[in-house]
């Protein structure tokens, strides 16, 4: 299954922009019980802001944080899959690279936005219709 088909089942893509503040992105986050949100700059996609960052900027300068601005504290070096990628291809990429989220870009504009909880849920479904399928030929042999 490719990245596409698992896009179909997602609402809107949650994103900030540079100029938002870490309180915004606090308030997004927490509003949308979502883990991380890219940050886009003119549509394209500049970096990706988590609730790792959000721990860093409070352990680094306090509640002092909140008023900081995403494009200082957001992670930069972002990796990112096309719509036709595999699943199974993304979840390596996750695994590897030990990150939780993947944008989903097709030519330079972001189409998507997937979670390893995606990933892992398409996966658990995908081996859950596969038991059913096979007690069902069991039972009909």
């Amino acid at each position: 299954m490719t990245i596409a088909a698992i896009l179909k089942d997602k609402g809107d893509i949650q994103s900030l922009t540079p100029d938002s503040t870490v309180a915004q992105a606090v308030t997004l986050l927490a509003e949308k019980r979502i883990g991380a949100a890219p940050v886009l700059d003119g549509g394209k996609v500049v970096g990706i802001f988590s609730e790792r960052d959000v721990i860093h900027c409070l352990q680094s300068d306090g509640a002092a944080a909140l008023e900081r601005r995403i494009g200082d504290v957001m992670t930069t070096a972002v990796k990112s899959i096309g719509p036709n990628e595999s699943a199974i291809g993304a979840l390596s990429l996750m695994t590897q690279r030990r990150i939780r989220h993947l944008p989903v870009i097709d030519g330079e504009t972001l189409v998507g936005f997937v979670s390893i909880g995606d990933l892992v849920k398409y996966r658990i479904d995908r081996i859950e219709a596969d038991a059913a399928a096979m007690r069902e030929y069991i039972q009909s042999a």
